[in-house]
């Protein structure tokens, strides 16, 4: 108590209120904060996840135009007139053939003698390629391979070779040389935000072709401080002291030494104004929540107060009339407070009644068990069966009060009544047979009938038909009428048959009394009782009435 009265100190409902409010709208506010650092933490994922498929799909567009370049080359070493040594067939074919595609082919030997070079016309004296390290590398690996980006000296630009090595003499290598310029065609920033750069850059890490606000020149180093960091086939560059507020993509063209970069400014702006937008909205939130709050707690505190007036007048004993409020659950608790100021009256006047009806039955039920003890210890020729005796009817009239109390003496079904009564002899349940129209019994008839079927069981079991495992039982009732009973009539037979043969007692005991004289008494009826030596034979008729509840 201690805990909750620390965090929950007496104050007015208004506080609480407000209070609420706070609570609510703070964790609303925090979340929607929580929630926007997630948003800015998946857009910066989305980000750099783009970035790198951007550069990825630029790498393709380049590794596209080299492969073409690495076809054709395959397709020219093959040609009948370079395979019977006319090269000059060979310049004139393949220079008319590559005149619309701003490519060049070029023939060197092993030492990097140009032996053709289709930028000059056929015969012009040549001098070795400018770029012999890609040849020398080329003859080295066995493959195609583009080359870093240098200044050709026929056409003064800067360009970049393809190399096909070849095991013929004396043309040892093709090369296709393209203007840094024409590749310049395929890279753009079409697709990428606003303020994107992107590049190509070969080998040694000089800018092949870029694009873009931020583009470099072909041949200008890239940033050396980046370089070092793109060594896997693909990802991204970040880094707040080299690219402030910027994010770098890269991806390694499949098979080639170069790779392709894009990189750009972070968008901030739209970040920066939610963020300004929450923070107001949420102050404005807590404002109106607690202004929203102090108006309701008013209300509330007078329609508590209303209500708590009803109540102490009703304590007082007075019958009060509702009052009417703004709250609708309130007018509830105001119009239960006046009709239980009307019930309570009449709830009196019912605990009256029941105490008055308590002390009917708590007579009858003594002045029955008196009869009974009397009538029993006359019989008795011991203590020991005294005793027994009593408890044995004392357990027949206690079942019937049970099932009374727990329909609250209101009347029990008949088929409820004789069940109960019959499971004290569980043995013989199965040698009893019970048919029937169910109906409900009035709380009296409830406790005299099951005194008579107890007797009759008792007894059943004891010297009759449930005293043997062949023996049988049927118990039913049935409406009759009779010509000069304008009354419904029921009858109920009880029949035993299959047990030991049956003699009429000398002396009749109390069990005799209470299933002849006792029945017939309290159902204002007769009853038959014939000792029959197949077995005994016992027939209640009353009038309907006075067994069922109204």
């Amino acid at each position: 108590m201690k805990i909750v009265a620390l965090f929950f100190p007496k104050a007015s409902i208004g506080t609480y209120l407000v209070a609420m409010a706070v609570a609510i709208a703070l964790p609303i506010f925090a979340f929607v904060a929580l929630l926007l650092l997630q948003l800015e933490d998946n857009q910066r994922s989305t980000l750099k996840r783009e970035t790198a498929q951007d550069a990825l799909a630029l790498s393709r567009i380049i590794d596209r135009q080299l492969q073409d370049m690495a076809t054709t080359l395959r397709l020219l070493s093959s040609s009948p007139e370079l395979e019977n040594g006319d090269l000059a067939s060979f310049h004139e074919r393949t220079e008319s053939a590559l005149r619309n595609n701003a490519l060049y082919v070029i023939a060197v030997d092993r030492t990097g003698q140009q032996l053709l070079n289709t930028r000059q016309p056929f015969g012009t004296p040549l001098e070795k390629t400018p770029n012999i390290a890609a040849v020398d590398a080329a003859l080295k690996s066995g493959r195609i391979e583009a080359s870093d980006v240098f200044r050709g000296r026929a056409s003064g630009e800067w360009v970049y070779n393809v190399t096909l090595p070849r095991a013929n003499d004396p043309v040892a290598a093709l090369i296709i040389t393209q203007d840094a310029r024409d590749l310049g065609r395929l890279v753009t920033t079409q697709g990428l935000a606003p303020g994107w750069s992107a590049a190509v850059i070969d080998q040694s890490g000089h800018v092949v072709v870029a694009a873009g606000p931020a583009a470099l020149k072909p041949g200008t180093p890239f940033d050396p401080r980046i370089l070092p960091a793109l060594g896997f086939s693909r990802g991204v560059f970040e880094d707040g002291t080299i690219l402030p507020h910027m994010l770098l993509g890269y991806a390694q063209i499949p098979g080639w030494s170069w790779k392709t970069v894009i990189w750009g400014p972070v968008a901030q702006a739209s970040i920066l104004s939610t963020w300004r937008f929450l923070i107001i909205g949420g102050v404005a939130l807590v404002l109106v929540a607690v202004l929203a709050a102090y108006a309701v707690a008013r209300q509330v505190r007078t329609t508590i107060r209303e209500i708590a007036d009803m109540a102490k007048r009703m304590g007082e004993g007075h019958i009060v009339s509702p009052v009417e409020t703004s709250v609708i659950e309130a007018n509830q608790v105001a119009i239960a407070l006046s009709n239980a100021s009307f019930d309570r009256s009449q709830t009196e006047d019912r605990l009256r009644f029941v105490m008055h009806e308590l002390v009917h039955r708590t007579k009858n039920l003594l002045t029955l068990a008196q009869a009974m003890m009397r009538q029993l210890a006359k019989q008795a020729d011991s203590v020991e069966t005294f005793q027994a005796a009593v408890a044995d009817r004392l357990e027949g009239l206690v079942r019937s009060i049970e099932l009374l109390t727990s329909e609250q003496w209101g009347g029990v079904p008949l088929r409820r009544v004789v069940d109960i009564h019959l499971q004290a002899f569980p043995q013989s349940r199965e040698q009893i047979e019970i048919t029937g129209e169910d109906f409900v019994l009035k709380p009296d008839a409830v406790q005299n009938l099951g005194l008579a079927l107890h007797e009759l069981a008792t007894n059943s079991v004891k010297y009759g038909a449930l005293s043997v495992p062949q023996g049988r039982v049927r118990f039913d009732w049935r409406d009759i009428r009779e010509e000069d009973q304008p009354d419904a009539l029921l009858r109920f037979t009880w029949e035993e048959r299959g047990g030991p043969p049956v003699t009429e007692p000398s002396r009749s005991g109390f069990g005799t009394t209470v299933i002849k004289a006792h029945a017939a008494a309290a159902f204002r009826g007769t009853v038959q009782v014939d000792f029959r030596p197949e077995g005994l034979l016992w027939v209640l008729t009353a009038q309907r009435a006075t067994l069922e509840r109204e």
